[in-house]
């Protein structure tokens, strides 16, 4: 079913009316969006205004794209015309998707092609991806902000993460914008995460550009990534407005954009134009007391603590004295702005005044948090403070008890680790970090496994030494009734492994609600909706049932009641039973036991995890023998033979260890332990 969305006006009845989707194998039609009785097997109805949807005009030098987005009027600008009004000089969008879907390289391409850079100048590729870890793993993890200029209009861009465990990232920034750029990969359509990002978007009220990415896939079907699309918005109980969406066609790691998929033009123009006439203005009081939400930290050796934020009200000065405030008038401070920033290109320029309606960095404010406002020092009222939703897996940071503790690390004691952890609040604002029972004991909640094992990697680089426990999941009471956290949970996995898939998914007591074919490439998505415990340790499963072919994406669905035990392990432990050096002669008959983790010549001490028995139940190995010395020469040597060691990440230790297991880390190694605390299985 093909479908093309138009944006002229036209007679709207106000009438109810059922939309649903038509079977795919009714007659396409290139012209009308099919209104029949099903919608993927149900029938949907909104209230919703009566739409005629007619073909994108093509794009030329006198007729422009026209949204219903950049036409509506906004109630409260009508009422108060006098004070405020709209910018038409600048656009502030932010890049949403599903995870490797495609936003940095877009921005890439928008970057390269507004001549950010010389002609001359090295650029490398993901660009917005300057973090180390983020260039490693190949994911955004924090948001970035950059500008461009297309004619007249300055475009002030935030790119996003694209994983779940960092939602809390991308709920704060669409504070900071008037409309986004939903990427959808033009195989794969809408995904958990996109979801997500499109349900936050769409409760601010934000206008939505839709750009089906990727489109010279072999494999690419647009027709229905559209329709996904459109009927995901519908789920969403999006306006009519938001409806009337406009799609532009790219291919980010070309550089090309179109409003058709078989026509693309030579450059990202289309996307510019899109951007500049869907995507409203802000909405400023120019005349009105200073205000300014700040949504994002950032910290310089030199200029200390940087607020970033968009300006609603009033004009910000270099040197100016302000009011500090929150919700509590009872903290509100007053404060001067030392310096003041602007997003030009890829850096920061420094600007003396700042008009409502830019993006802009504020130093000389050494205690600004995530959520306060920067106000008139005289009449200045905060605006509402930022809200994330809450944490659903907590893990336990503790002291490093190790016998190794202080070979490798820099910071060791329980007052490094306290105050690391506490100054990562400042800016994380989806995690939470409690006290536990002992003194060197720390509970860090956070979004997910990735948000926190995040967390830890970066500490580790910065030189800290310190145990982790396993990860567990946050639970609340409702009624005295027990309710646990479930996700969606979407793995693309090709046919002939569904049978070890499926298994595995049911053991956790998944429960499948849709089945699909993707593409041409022989591969099938199926969903599940499944507690979040039964994820734990789910990922390195699937890909072993599957020879590392399945994809496996998550996002948080809502809290439900127990679902029942699961296991999660089968298999126990093989730890050392002594300190010592391992040994050739110990390894060769210890991994007739199992898989091991230690190589030869390899430090361990006694209570480390040394491999994987291959039967349930934990069993102690000397790995530290040595062969008997006697003077007897033996009539031939013998050869030993090693299996290679399993290398588990920091991942997948903490994804491996149980109840009573513990992973060391260190800024040279990753080991893992039996926590001393508890007693044995």
């Amino acid at each position: 079913m093909e479908m093309a969305i138009g944006f002229s006006s036209s007679v709207r009845p106000s009438y109810p009316l059922t939309v649903t989707r038509a079977n795919p194998n009714t007659t396409k039609s290139s012209s009308s969006l099919c209104l029949t009785k099903e919608l993927l097997g149900r029938s949907v109805s909104y209230t919703a205004a009566a739409k005629r949807f007619l073909p994108s005009p093509p794009l030329s030098a006198s007729s422009g794209i026209k949204c219903s987005a950049s036409v509506t009027k906004d109630t409260a600008t009508v009422e108060k015309k006098s004070q405020s009004r709209k910018r038409r000089d600048v656009r502030n969008i932010a890049i949403v998707a599903h995870v490797d879907h495609g936003k940095t390289t877009l921005v890439d391409g928008m970057l390269r092609q507004s001549k950010v850079f010389r002609d001359n100048q090295f650029v490398q590729e993901r660009i917005m991806d300057s973090n180390d870890l983020e260039r490693e793993r190949g994911i955004t993890i924090l948001s970035k902000n950059t500008s461009i200029r297309y004619k007249d209009t300055k475009i002030n861009i935030i790119d996003t993460p694209g994983h779940s465990d960092f939602g809390g990232e991308v709920e704060r920034i669409l504070n900071m914008v008037e409309g986004v750029l939903l990427v959808v990969d033009s195989v794969e359509g809408p995904m958990p995460q996109t979801r997500f990002v499109l349900k936050k978007a769409l409760e601010f009220g934000h206008a939505v550009v839709v750009v089906v990415n990727k489109i010279d896939r072999p494999s690419a079907r647009p027709e229905f990534v559209i329709n996904s699309t459109f009927e995901l918005f519908i789920e969403l109980n999006a306006t009519d407005e938001q409806c009337d969406f406009q799609v532009i066609y790219a291919s980010g790691i070309m550089g090309k954009a179109g409003l058709s998929p078989d026509n693309l033009a030579d450059d990202l123009g289309p996307l510019f134009e899109a951007i500049v006439r869907c995507i409203p203005g802000p909405t400023i009081d120019k005349d009105g007391p200073l205000q300014m939400l700040v949504t994002n930290l950032e910290y310089d050796e030199h200029k200390g603590r940087i607020a970033i934020g968009r300006l609603h009200a009033g004009e910000l000065q270099k040197g100016m004295d302000v009011k500090v405030c929150n919700s509590d008038e009872s903290s509100c401070r007053f404060s001067k702005v030392s310096e003041l920033f602007v997003y030009e290109n890829f850096s920061r320029a420094p600007v003396k005044s700042v008009e409502a309606g830019d993006i802009c960095a504020v130093c000389g404010i050494n205690d600004i948090q995530i959520g306060e406002t920067i106000a008139d020092k005289v009449s200045g009222k905060p605006l509402p403070t930022i809200k994330v939703e809450e944490p659903t897996v907590k893990m336990s940071f503790s002291i490093n008890t190790s016998p190794f503790v202080g070979r490798e690390g820099k910071y060791v004691t329980s007052r490094n680790l306290r105050d690391r952890l506490y100054r990562e609040l400042e800016r994380n604002l989806a995690m939470k970090v409690e006290d536990g029972e002992t003194a060197d004991t720390f509970i860090v909640s956070g979004r997910g496994t990735l948000h926190i094992t995040i967390l830890i990697e970066n500490m580790r680089r910065e030189g800290y030494e310190f145990m982790v426990g396993p990860p567990k999941v946050i639970n609340k009471k409702l009624n005295e009734k027990l309710l646990e956290p479930f996700e969606i949970a979407t793995v693309e996995v090709p046919e002939e492994y569904m049978g070890p898939v499926v298994e595995l998914l049911g053991k956790r007591r998944g429960q499948m609600f849709d089945m699909q074919g993707v593409g041409s490439e022989g591969t099938t998505l199926v969903k599940y909706k499944i507690p979040t415990r039964g994820l734990l340790g789910l990922r390195n499963a699937i890909l072993t049932a599957s020879r590392g072919t399945a994809v496996l994406n998550t996002v948080f669905d809502s809290y439900g009641p127990w679902a029942g035990d699961i296991s999660t392990r089968d298999q126990g432990s093989l730890v050392a039973f002594e300190d010592g050096t391992t040994t050739s002669y110990a390894l060769a008959s210890a991994q007739e036991r199992g898989q091991m983790f230690v190589s030869p010549g390899a430090e361990v001490y006694k209570g480390q995890i040394v491999g994987i028995h291959q039967r349930p139940g934990d069993l102690a190995l000397n790995v530290c023998k040595k062969k008997a010395a006697t003077n007897i020469r033996s009539n031939k040597e013998q050869t030993v033979i090693l299996d290679t060691p399993l290398a588990y990440s920091l991942d997948d230790c903490i994804e491996y260890i149980q109840e009573d297991e513990l992973v060391e880390v260190t800024p040279e190694s990753i080991r893992m332990c039996k926590n001393p605390k508890l007693g044995r299985k």
